[in-house]
């Protein structure tokens, strides 16, 4: 039994606080976050607003464990709801265990060159003796002089160093114009690489880091952290843990870091030879040996300019001036040998900074067919002007160096001009604009809150919602790309769909950080050109979502109030009704029980006033049981135990009735916990069992393990009973 004297207790408390806050990203955590609201207002007499700050944890768990020091049966209570809740976190994956996949790095060049000295520096702060300070090396170089491939290849040859895995991520591959990748993002890509699955790492970006911290305490790992920006950027991905090793590499030794540095300059003249002698054969390079000074000096000891520059060493380089720039100066010197329909597509997907270009993306720009764009980009790749990836299902996806980039940019600008430009950005937005469109009305066929493909612009047909909403999952860089782009081009309507269109990633893939930009400026456009409608109302209530979802209560209570504004002003009332629920459920999760009754009461009065000519009419009845499934919970929280089983058989019924699986389950479960608040486990059980036979085949692995962790305490208590 929990102490409640004990100099500890407090920490015991915030700790299994803590624990339970940092599992919301699951339905098994939301329902863990609930129950432990209730049982915090038992305990303390009164309803307590839910801690969001470390301090706030511990001004909770003081006051709880005061409670426990005037009645120890209370500190009773406490641990054994704390096992419950650490038992069913810990069956519905609320642990830190890794895949059984370890993670590699890429795949790093064939030649490598030189680089010794920066070699032995890297060893020699990975093998520095643990003392309580991360093993941190920032490697810093030039775009085009190796820098990723240095750490790559040196991370390879060390691999038996790190038998628990090597992590690699791109912290410059953002969707924005200010291409940063926010560190949430950062370390949601870590965590994956490690096996951890979405559902279970926590949803802020401070429960992150401590998560990401704690996943890698006593693992043997390399992190390699490409294309860093600064220090803030970098600082909640890094970890004290004695074995583990990141690697930070940036074109400048930005301040702020305690790092090793590790300076990479250009390579000198004799292992440029020696890099183009590996590349190529002795009698090409002895044929290209007149040419090999101008080459030198016009490729700057940049080993990817050099690599470009193998294939064509005899070819006169082109006399425009790179400004001394030699991933330009190669850039130029290979666009000048492309046929001109490559050219074209080079050119023009560079307008725009877009995440990952395909065949099909390119062939809509250009106006060729997809075959002929695939050959084009494959072209491109070959020559080094674009790079290319493969996706989990096979397709490949390319993009620029950021220099090649801007070489292709200007260049447009010049050849095509900027009614050209424009025009190809034009086409890449409707592109865009139909396919998030399409793909989201698939994966989300009922819902309203997403909009209808449009005449002929219906755009491809998917076999399942799940493939449509991998659709968007690969395309959501691009689409937040999308929306930046509509914005600055004056398209605020493009915008505003392609944002709408972002429900199914926010509500089914999370994505919180990275659509978050582009959420901002589709709610804003609306506000500004559509206010009071019901556009503006749903960006509102997106906005909403992502906020409570990053745990940013007040923005996001801010926002739901704004969707309830516009939804109520443009007299779409299944609008008004929504956005009002969802002020209600985000009470739920700051356990402001009376406050999240009242706003579900009001939500079911908007309903009723609903006329058979309001859109959303057909709706009415499921918005209504599942109101009274939220009553049922907001009632629970406060303490009115018969009140809340009337409420949530109610929706219960006609959630069977109507044959709805999922809310079935989610009504069952929430029923069986009222049974468990008054240690009616008797009650409780079959309740669970039928929740359990209803998932089956359902693919809801985490319900089902906190299900299991309910019918454990189940058994647990009856065994007590009977002894």
């Amino acid at each position: 039994m929990l102490d409640p004297i004990s100099l500890s207790a407090v920490s015991a408390v915030t700790t299994v606080l803590g624990a339970v806050g940092s599992g919301m990203a699951n339905e098994a955590g939301k329902w863990a976050w609930e129950s432990t609201g209730g049982f915090v207002r038992r305990i303390a007499g009164r309803e307590v607003p839910a801690p969001t700050t470390p301090g706030e944890l511990d001004d909770v768990a003081r006051l709880m464990v005061d409670q426990f020091r005037r009645d120890p049966r209370l500190a009773a209570s406490w641990t054994a709801f704390a096992a419950r809740m650490n038992g069913g976190m810990h069956g519905a994956g609320g642990g830190t265990a890794f895949g059984s996949c370890r993670p590699s790095l890429p795949v790093p060049t064939r030649f490598f060159t030189d680089r010794k000295e920066a070699l032995k520096a890297l060893d020699r702060e990975a093998s520095r003796r643990a003392d309580g300070t991360p093993r941190l090396a920032l490697v810093h170089g030039a775009e085009g002089m190796g820098t990723s491939e240095l750490a790559v290849h040196w991370g390879t040859q060390q691999a038996g160093r790190f038998p628990d895995g090597q992590l690699h991520t791109d912290l410059g591959a953002a969707s924005g114009p200010e291409g940063v990748r926010e560190p949430g993002a950062v370390l949601r890509d870590l965590l994956r690489q490690l096996g951890v699955p979405a559902e279970e790492m926590p949803t802020s970006a401070a429960r992150l880091s401590e998560y990401f911290r704690r996943c890698v305490a006593d693992r043997k790992l390399l992190i390699i952290l490409d294309h860093a920006h600064s220090a803030a950027q970098v600082r909640p991905l890094l970890t004290s843990a004695p074995a583990v090793f990141v690697i930070v590499v940036a074109r400048n030794p930005f301040p702020g870091l305690d790092a090793v540095r590790v300076p990479v300059g250009p390579l000198a003249d004799k292992d440029a030879v020696r890099l183009l002698a590996k590349l190529l054969d002795k009698p090409a390079l002895a044929e290209a040996r007149a040419a090999l000074p101008s080459v030198l000096a016009r490729c700057g000891g940049s080993p990817y300019a050099l690599r470009a520059a193998a294939p064509r060493l005899t070819v006169p380089v082109s006399d425009s001036s790179a400004g001394g720039d030699p991933v330009r100066g190669a850039a130029e010197d290979t666009y000048r040998l492309l046929e001109p329909a490559t050219a074209k597509l080079y050119r023009l997907m560079a307008v725009r900074a877009w995440p990952a270009i395909d065949a099909a993306s390119a062939a809509h720009v250009t106006g060729t067919t997809p075959e002929e764009a695939a050959a084009h980009l494959e072209k491109l790749a070959e020559v080094l002007l674009l790079e290319c990836g493969t996706t989990a299902d096979g397709h490949a996806r390319y993009h620029y160096r950021a220099a090649v980039r801007r070489h292709a940019e200007a260049a447009a600008v010049q050849e095509d001009g900027i009614a050209g430009c424009s025009a190809a950005m034009a086409r890449m937005l409707k592109r865009y604009v139909d396919l998030s469109t399409s793909a989201a009305h698939q994966a989300l066929p009922e819902s309203w809150r997403v909009p209808a493909p449009s005449g002929a612009r219906r755009g491809r047909t998917y076999e399942s919602r799940g493939q449509a909403l991998d659709a968007l999952i690969a395309e959501s860089g691009n689409l937040v790309q999308a929306v930046h782009c509509a914005e600055e081009s004056g398209d605020p309507a493009s915008a505003v769909r392609i944002c709408r269109s972002l429900w199914p990633l926010q509500l089914k893939a999370g994505h919180h950080e990275m659509l978050l930009p582009a959420l901002r400026i589709g709610a804003r456009l609306a506000d500004a050109h559509w206010p009071g409608t019901a556009d503006a109302g749903a960006l509102h209530a997106q906005l909403a979502h992502t906020f409570t979802e990053l745990y940013r209560w007040d923005e996001a209570e801010s926002e739901a109030l704004a969707a309830a504004r516009a939804e109520e002003a443009s007299g779409h009332r299944r609008g008004h009704a929504s956005a009002t629920e969802f002020l209600g459920l985000l009470r739920l999760r700051q356990w402001r029980w009376q406050e999240a009754h009242a706003c579900f009461d009001e939500a079911g009065t908007v309903l009723d006033a609903m006329l058979p000519t309001d859109a959303g009419t057909a709706d009415v009845p499921r918005a209504q049981a599942l109101l009274e499934r939220h009553r049922g919970r907001a009632l629970r929280g406060l303490g009115r135990t018969e009140e809340s089983r009337g409420r949530l058989e109610t929706a219960l019924r006609y959630f069977r009735d109507h044959g709805d699986t999922y809310n079935t389950a989610r009504t069952l479960t929430d029923l069986a916990e009222t049974y468990l608040d008054t240690s009616e486990s008797g009650a409780a059980r079959p309740l669970i069992e039928e929740a359990i036979m209803t998932l089956d085949g359902q693919s809801a692995e985490y319900h089902v393990a906190y299900l299991r962790g309910m019918r454990e305490r189940c058994t647990a208590e009856e065994r007590r009973d009977t002894i």
